[in-house]
């Protein structure tokens, strides 16, 4: 546990290290090959022609090679630049996009200021070129051309098209320009054999196979429908959710389109309601997926819903209303985790532009970092630049860990996303088909019966950040009510230190249970708990706190005060008396307890 917690700081901490750049003194070689089968870690019955026969060769399991001149390009001498420059191309103007482009280019543009606020490349600042991806090919391709060519920019990031990202692709064969792609989800993009691109979004074939594994594998559903917008991001986006369908013996019933700007879908919808199918799958933009589900829900259509990374968001949730409960969806990361590396983030990105990150903001960061960072790595030298990408294995940004096949293209596990109650929850959702299903079954204490706790003053601990400070506050010794005293255990002191305390805090006889205040904390003491048969409520986002069948864990959200899990403990002390595990079995069984607290069997928040 101790090697956990470790890892836990340390990881937190070289995320968040003030900036520095090496400025190439430590260029690195060329990437070792490795070999990753099968590609995009697909299993076994979610790959073509598994259940016939054996290729005899399989594309993109190696290294994506490359064997030009590009190295041997001399780096300029420092004191002939006056700035280092970083293109980005997205769409910014005059586009349909021009929203999601613009967040992007606002999280590009907060890791190239951080980077500048800390000296830039050797005290030479980064400069951002922006250029416009157009709704027009010739256009689009003509300002790929010019940056390359006239702002010689040593690397680009870009864009949300996957038209004008294949055309990147083409100018930066020709033209040795290293791109990041945090956007564009078209899975041809990363099979061009192109040794020039990174992928930090996981694709739709990450995607398509992820949401057919949940709707098929889990929930045992078998009629679907596919609702896409006709354009390149619906076409190519739903082949490999078409694919996974029929591999898993579910061909799709139907496929309806439509185009993007519709308002009405009363057509695809009446098609589909007369179709009986028991799902829908959504390849679709927030808006339209947001006015879909409406709709669907005025028709009295009641089928499970499902969509793309894309079809979530606030705008989807504006306009569906409550018609959005239910709805599942893929996502690259888990936007509502409290680690104070993606919270840190969230707030310089609120405070820069007055608004929240979504996901084109985030990963434009992320991406963004990436570029930087492989700059400094290597220096001036385009083609280091992109060894530094194909060298890369793993890469921790705000949005979490990337993990990169052989391709340099993220084929991370993807999050489901939840809606319930108008909010989003999140939890992994592996492509693997599941040995067991751990969050279906019921959660029970099996072990021997407790005995009661001593008569007279009952305790409640505290574990996290100033604990000490929180215990000894009036207002919340007041929430607990006559009869309870708060203790309080800091988890910031030496880890030594603060597990020894902790360890001593559960060993008391008066201890009711236990509020954990972050999800560092609850961690730390979910598996105390377990051992000493203690109740312990975490105050975190954290699902993953309740996934395994720990039967003493119960989790409130991060919204909820410290105040609200006091006042719970306590008042389920008193309806069940000053014994652990009658209080553990009151805190499971769903009764309401002060404040509007509700558990499920499983220990999460119940509404």
């Amino acid at each position: 546990m101790r090697a956990l917690w470790l890892v836990l700081v340390a990881g937190a901490a070289m995320a968040q290290t003030p900036w520095s750049c090496s400025c190439g003194a430590h260029p690195p070689g060329k990437p070792v090959e490795r070999t990753m089968a099968p590609y995009a870690n697909a299993p076994d019955d979610l790959r073509p022609y598994v259940h016939f026969t054996q290729p005899y060769f399989e594309n993109y399991t190696t290294t994506v090679e490359y064997n030009g001149a590009a190295r041997d390009i001399p780096t300029p001498d420092l004191k002939d630049i006056s700035e280092v420059r970083i293109g980005f191309l997205g769409p910014i103007s005059e586009h349909r996009d021009e929203a999601l482009g613009r967040m992007m280019l606002n999280g590009a543009q907060l890791a190239i200021d951080e980077a500048n606020a800390g000296g830039g490349y050797g005290g030479k600042p980064f400069r951002l070129m922006l250029h416009n991806d157009s709704a027009i090919w010739g256009a689009s391709s003509n300002e790929i051309v010019k940056m390359a060519y006239d702002d010689k920019v040593w690397a680009m990031l870009g864009s949300i098209s996957g038209d004008s990202t294949h055309i990147a692709l083409r100018v930066s064969l020709k033209a040795e320009v290293p791109i990041v792609n945090t956007a564009a989800t078209d899975p041809t993009i990363p099979e061009t054999i192109i040794p020039w691109a990174l992928q930090a979004i996981q694709d739709d074939r990450e995607q398509g196979y992820t949401l057919a594994r949940r709707i098929y594998t889990e929930l045992g559903l078998s009629r679907v429908a596919l609702l896409r917008v006709n354009e390149r991001y619906g076409r190519f986006g739903v082949i490999k959710f078409r694919d996974a369908s029929r591999r898993l013996g579910h061909p799709l019933v139907l496929e309806q389109k439509y185009m993007p700007g519709d308002t009405d879908f009363t057509h695809q919808l009446s098609v589909i309601q007369d179709s009986n199918v028991d799902a829908i799958v959504l390849w679709a933009d927030q808006i339209p997926a947001g006015t879909i589900l409406k709709q669907m829900r005025e028709r009295g259509m009641k089928q499970r819903v499902f969509g793309a990374y894309r079809s979530y968001g606030s705008e989807m949730l504006r306009i569906a209303g409550p018609a959005a409960e239910g709805f599942e969806f893929v996502f690259p990361y888990d936007p509502t985790r409290d680690d104070p590396v993606w919270t840190s983030f969230q707030a310089r990105f609120a405070k820069r532009f007055e608004k929240q990150p979504e996901v084109f903001a985030s990963l434009g960061y992320d991406g963004m970092r990436i570029i930087l960072d492989a700059v400094c790595k290597a220096g001036l030298n385009r083609g280091r630049i992109r060894d530094v990408f194909y060298g890369m294995e793993r890469y921790r940004g705000v949005t979490g860990e990337m993990i990169f096949d052989t391709n340099a293209k993220n084929i991370a596990t993807l999050y489901l996303g939840t809606i319930r109650n108008g909010k989003a929850e999140f939890k992994r959702e592996p492509m693997d088909k599941p040995y067991a299903r751990i969050e279906e079954e019921t959660v029970a204490y099996s072990g021997p019966p407790l005995a009661d706790n001593p008569a007279g003053e009952v305790r409640i601990g505290i574990f996290g950040p100033q604990a000490d400070k929180l215990a000894a506050d009036p207002a919340l010794q007041h929430a607990a009510g006559s009869g309870f005293t708060l203790v309080g255990v800091p988890s910031e002191q030496a880890w030594g230190k603060s597990s020894s305390a902790l360890v001593d805090l559960f060993g008391q006889e008066r201890l009711i249970g236990l509020i954990a205040t972050d999800r560092a904390s609850s961690h730390l003491a979910e598996q105390l708990a377990v051992k000493m048969f203690v109740p312990l409520i975490a105050v975190s986002a954290d699902r993953s706190l309740t996934a395994l069948n720990i039967p003493w864990i119960f989790r409130l959200p991060v919204d909820a005060s410290i105040a609200d899990a006091v006042r719970a403990m306590a008042d389920a002390t008193r309806k069940a008396g000053s014994n652990r595990e009658r209080v553990r079995n009151l805190m499971s069984s769903g009764v309401t307890l002060a404040g509007g607290v509700r558990f499920d069997q499983r220990g999460e928040y119940s509404h």
